[in-house]
C-alpha cells in the first residue's frame, strides 16, 4: 500500500475519495464540517433526513456533493465523541477501508486520522491507520492455481491532514508505520507458508534474500558447525526429521561498534507433530505456525534496517522441525545443552525451549545489552491470556516495563506474569539437571523458568506468542505479532 501525507482542506482534495467521520449523533468531525460549509449545508441536510446518525462504524457514500472536488464523499460513523478511544478508531479506519473496497477505488484520501483518539497523539494515528490499510489489502494467494480475482484494490491512501505544522511529524509516524507494516508481511507470508515448503533450509533462504536486501550481516551455520557449537538440546529436536537443521545469526550495526547489541531470540520449528509425544490430529496443521517467533525476529530485523535505527541489533533463529521417526527423542531421554546443563526430556513436544535454550547460552556469547526471546511455547498462555495479549516474563523489572510500554504504544501488547523461584522446584529431576516440563500447572511459568536457567548472566525476557501469533477459524492465517511490539521497543531503545 502507497501511503503519503498532505496537508489541505477536505473540500478541495481531488481525487476518487476523501473520507470524513461524523460522531453520534450527527455531530460533525472538523473535516466534515469543512465540506458541509463548503457544500452550503449538503452533509447537514443527508443527516438531518436520517440516512446516517453516526453510530461506530457506519458508513455512507455520497456522490457529486456540491463544491466538492472529489468524485465522491465518504462518511464513517465514530460513534460517541467521548468514548473515542483505540477501539473506535481502529473500528473507523476499518470501516472506512472496506467501504472503499467494495466501492473499488484506486485511491482516497483519509481524513480520519486528525480525529483526536483519548490518551493518544498524532504519530500513533498515522502509524495505526497505515498498519490498518496495509492489514486491509493483505492477501496469502501464493500457493492457489488461480487466485482469486479481486476488484480494482485500494492502492494508494493519502493520509490528509488541515494543519501543515503537523506535516513533519505525521510523515516519521507513516514511514515508521510502513516499516513495521513490511516487517508484518513478511512474518505473515512466512508464518502462512506451509510445512512443506518454509522448511529452515528455506528460512535460511528468506534470511540470506532480505538480509542482501536491507544490508544486515548474515551469517548460517549448518548441522556441522552446529554440532561445534556444542549445542546438543537443538540438535535432539533436529534429528528425528529428513530436513536438516540451520541456525541463523543477522546483524544490524546502526550504531558505535563497542555498543552492546540488543539481542532478537526466535523459536523457528518450521513444523512441529509434537514428536513421539504426538499432537492430536485436529487443528494439527497449525503447527505450521510454530516458527512464528523466527518470522518476528526477521521481519523487525527488517524494520530495524529500513529505519536505520542507531542501535546495534543482533536476530538469532534456531530452526528445524519437530518430527517422530526412528531417530528422534524419546520421553526419558537425556540430552546435553550448549551451557553444559543436562535436561531429562519427559514430553517431546516440549520442544521450542530445548531449542532456545542454546540459542540464549549463544547470546552470551554476544555480551549483549539484552536478550529478548520470541515463541509460540506453551498451549497454556492461549488459556491464560486468549488470543489478546502476549506472555511476558523476565529476570530484569526494567526491561519487562520497556516491553510492556513499547506494546502499550504500538497497540500490540503484552502481560508480564511472575518468575517466582518458588515456581523453579516444579523442574526437578532425578536422572538430570532438570526437566523439560513442569506438570500442567503454571505451564507458561515452568517454561519461562526452565530458560531462565540459560540467561542467568545478562538482562532476559521472553515473549509467549503462542496466542497471538495467528488466528484460527474463518480468518485462518499469521497475525504477524509482535513484530510492532520488537519495532517500537527496539526504537525506543535507539533514542
Amino acid at each position: 500500500m502507497e501511503i503519503s501525507i498532505k496537508s489541505g482542506s477536505p473540500e478541495k482534495q481531488r481525487g476518487a475519495c476523501v473520507v470524513v467521520g461524523i460522531f453520534d449523533q450527527r455531530k460533525l468531525s472538523l473535516a466534515a464540517e469543512q465540506i458541509d460549509k463548503a457544500a452550503k449545508g449538503y452533509l447537514t441536510d443527508i443527516l438531518r433526513r436520517g440516512d446516517m446518525d453516526g453510530k461506530q462504524g457506519a458508513s455512507l457514500i455520497l456522490h457529486n456533493v456540491p463544491g466538492i472536488a472529489s468524485e465522491r464523499v465518504l462518511l464513517i460513523g465514530l460513534g460517541k465523541e467521548r468514548e473515542f478511544r483505540d477501539k473506535p478508531y481502529f473500528d473507523a479506519i476499518r470501516a472506512a477501508l472496506k467501504a472503499l473496497a467494495d466501492i473499488g477505488v484506486g485511491e482516497a484520501s483519509l481524513y480520519l486520522a486528525e480525529v483526536p483518539v483519548k490518551k493518544r497523539d498524532l504519530s500513533w494515528n498515522i502509524e495505526q491507520a497505515a498498519l490498518l490499510a496495509n492489514e486491509a489489502v493483505y492477501r496469502f494467494d501464493q500457493m492457489k492455481s488461480k487466485p482469486e480475482d479481486n476488484k480494482k484494490q485500494l492502492g494508494k491512501l493519502t493520509l490528509a491532514l488541515q494543519n501543515r505544522a503537523d506535516v513533519a511529524q505525521a510523515e516519521a509516524a507513516a514511514a515508521r508505520g510502513q516499516a513495521i507494516a513490511g516487517g508484518v508481511k513478511m512474518a505473515k507470508d512466512l508464518g502462512n507458508l506451509p510445512g512443506n515448503v518454509c522448511t529452515p533450509t528455506y528460512l535460511a533462504e528468506q534470511a540470506k534474500t532480505m538480509a542482501k536486501e536491507f544490508g544486515l550481516g548474515i551469517e548460517v551455520m549448518e548441522q556441522a558447525e552446529i554440532e561445534k557449537l556444542g549445542m546438543g538440546s537443538f540438535l535432539s529436536v533436529a534429528k528425528g526429521s529428513d530436513e536438516p537443521p540451520r541456525f541463523i545469526v543477522l546483524t544490524h550495526k546502526g550504531a558505535d561498534k563497542k555498543q552492546k547489541p540488543v539481542v532478537l531470540v526466535g523459536k523457528g520449528i518450521t513444523f512441529d507433530s509434537g514428536g513421539i509425544s504426538l499432537k492430536p490430529g485436529a487443528e494439527m496443521d497449525e503447527m505450521k505456525y510454530d516458527m512464528c517467533g523466527a518470522a518476528a525476529v526477521l521481519g523487525a530485523m527488517r524494520a530495524a534496517a529500513e529505519l536505520k535505527l542507531p542501535l546495534n541489533v543482533t536476530g538469532l533463529i534456531a530452526t528445524c522441525e519437530n518430527m517422530p521417526s526412528g531417530r528422534a527423542n524419546k520421553p526419558g531421554d537425556v540430552v546435553t545443552s550448549m551451557s553444559g546443563q543436562t535436561i531429562e526430556i519427559l514430553n517431546t513436544d516440549a520442544e521450542g525451549r530445548l531449542i532456545l535454550c542454546d540459542a540464549l547460552t549463544y547470546a552470551e556469547k554476544l555480551d549483549p545489552a539484552c536478550v529478548v526471546d520470541i515463541a509460540t511455547l506453551t498451549g497454556a498462555c492461549v488459556i491464560a491470556l486468549g488470543h489478546v495479549a502476549t506472555g511476558l516474563l523476565s529476570n530484569h523489572d526494567t526491561l519487562a516495563r520497556e516491553l510492556l510500554h513499547a506494546g502499550e504504544a504500538a497497540s500490540d501488547r503484552c502481560w508480564q506474569m511472575p518468575l517466582w523461584d518458588e515456581y523453579q522446584d516444579l523442574l526437578k529431576s532425578n536422572f538430570a539437571d532438570m526437566a523439560n516440563i513442569g506438570g500442567r500447572a503454571g505451564g507458561t511459568i515452568t517454561a519461562a523458568c526452565f530458560l531462565s536457567r540459560f540467561t542467568e548472566k545478562y538482562d532476559w525476557a521472553h515473549l509467549d506468542i503462542a496466542g497471538t501469533a495467528w488466528k484460527s477459524g474463518k480468518e485462518k492465517g499469521g497475525t504477524g505479532r509482535p513484530v510492532g511490539l520488537l519495532v517500537h521497543f527496539l526504537s525506543k531503545r535507539a533514542e
